[in-house]
């Protein structure tokens, strides 16, 4: 456990105890209060090494100034305090304004947990970075399987050479892990490996993220900023999820790894940038080029080389030579004395066709490594998931595509075949949801 403690602050019961459920696994102490106006007392009575600060209290108001009022005030208390801003609404500027006055960071609600967690690591050193995320990315990629071994031998061939590679493969196959991995084996090792997420930028901060901006290119923008290609420069970027960006920004982004330049918002100028291109992605890319959402001529741009990467369930004994691993870390991180995994649940793990993939598969562990209060961990302490319906009593599926295509099928049906209502719950866009239909025949 990370020996560091943290204060979340915000008007959100489930914020507080959804944060409150990630972090503290990996910190030691991890306080929540739903009242802003405790913060003097709690101040006066406790040390936080970083508090996560909401910026809107009260009803109908998303202005930010309460966030900064109280930004201010814990400053002013203790102007070495860490604090990061976090917010459903918000946009560049704000960002910038948070920044400027002294936050640490900012934050867009909903976070993704990596996102939130490199986040918190910058504030600390390397170090403290390497204790607080726990993660693949730390490891060297583990399977004895054909289809990992073939992945090892390209990444190995591919790593010297400065060649874009794509990465496909589904959510939670290690894609990231890869992408490291072929950084540590390059050329560039000792220079910056930079991940933007993709998925996680606006469009309004697109631009911004990747290219960065000049002083006075929008308000609040008091001093230039660089971005995620400058940061990379003479190393690596990794543009994640890359088949989620627009189709109207495709072509800025185009431009800059064409020309191997960029071109900061506010600015004409353009700055040459060096860095190793690698991309990723679970979307089917090339039928997106089919249907005119992904452009041909960047797809060619960014997949000199292609790694697929099988999914968990066509992996074999790697399920358990990747569980052991799992094992391993959580036991010592939870100092709990768990000897080995029964022979029936190896059975279950090596039955369950895991959707997830490899992460499902190290959440599913640490969750096991917490409560089993046996010292061998057993079937008892992984539940396999069930799915049912009225037209089927019981369905046992762990196949992707069926899961999938259940859950389109039911949330179609909840909203009488009302595309936009169902798209929306489902959280995809339209186009998506209609590609899914088709796909699936519905």
């Amino acid at each position: 456990m990370h020996e560091k403690s943290i204060l979340i602050i915000d008007d959100d019961v489930d914020i507080l105890n959804a944060a409150k459920l990630l972090l503290k696994r990996h910190f030691q102490k991890v306080e929540i209060e739903k009242n802003p106006d405790k913060i003097p007392y709690l101040l006066n009575n406790f040390m936080f090494d970083i508090i996560l600060l909401d910026m809107n209290f009260s009803r109908d108001v998303n202005t930010g100034n309460e966030g900064f009022f109280w930004l201010d005030f814990i400053l002013d208390k203790k102007k070495d305090q860490k604090v990061i801003l976090f917010t459903a609404f918000g946009g560049i500027e704000m960002a910038v304004r948070a920044i400027k006055n002294g936050a640490s960071d900012f934050i867009l609600k909903p976070w993704i947990n990596d996102k939130l967690l490199e986040t918190l690591s910058g504030v600390f050193s390397k170090k403290d970075t390497l204790e607080i995320k726990e993660s693949l990315t730390a490891q060297s990629i583990i399977g004895e399987s054909d289809e990992m071994k073939k992945v090892a031998d390209l990444i190995k061939q591919v790593a010297a050479t400065d060649a874009n590679i794509l990465i496909l493969g589904e959510n939670g196959t290690g894609k990231d892990l890869v992408a490291r991995e072929i950084h540590q084996f390059s050329k560039r090792k000792d220079k910056k490996f930079v991940h933007a997420d993709l998925g996680s930028v606006s469009e309004n901060l697109f631009e911004s993220e990747l290219f960065g901006h000049v002083k006075g290119a929008f308000t609040d923008a008091r001093e230039e900023r660089i971005g995620r290609f400058q940061e990379a420069d003479k190393g690596t970027i990794f543009l994640d999820e890359i088949g989620n960006i627009p189709i109207v920004l495709q072509n800025k982004l185009l431009f800059a790894l064409q020309n191997r330049n960029i071109v900061k918002v506010g600015s004409n100028a353009q700055i040459p940038f060096d860095a190793r291109l690698i991309c990723a992605t679970n979307e089917a890319i090339y039928e997106r080029v089919e249907e005119k959402t992904f452009r041909q001529d960047l797809l060619f741009r960014i997949n000199t080389i292609e790694i697929n990467l099988p999914p968990l369930r066509e992996r074999g004994q790697d399920i358990l030579l990747l569980a052991e691993h799992f094992l391993s870390i959580y036991t010592k991180k939870y100092n709990r004395k768990i000897k080995g995994i029964s022979v029936l649940l190896q059975k279950k793990l090596m039955a369950y066709h895991w959707p997830g993939n490899v992460r499902e598969l190290q959440h599913v562990i640490e969750r096991a490594v917490i409560v089993t209060q046996n010292t061998t961990l057993s079937e008892d302490d992984f539940v396999v998931r069930k799915t049912s319906s009225t037209n089927n009593p019981l369905v046992e599926t762990y196949y992707l595509e069926d899961l999938e295509k259940q859950l389109i099928i039911k949330t179609l049906k909840k909203h009488n075949g009302n595309i936009t209502d169902a798209s929306k719950e489902m959280g995809i866009s339209r186009q998506a949801l209609y590609r899914r239909i088709e796909k699936f025949n519905l």
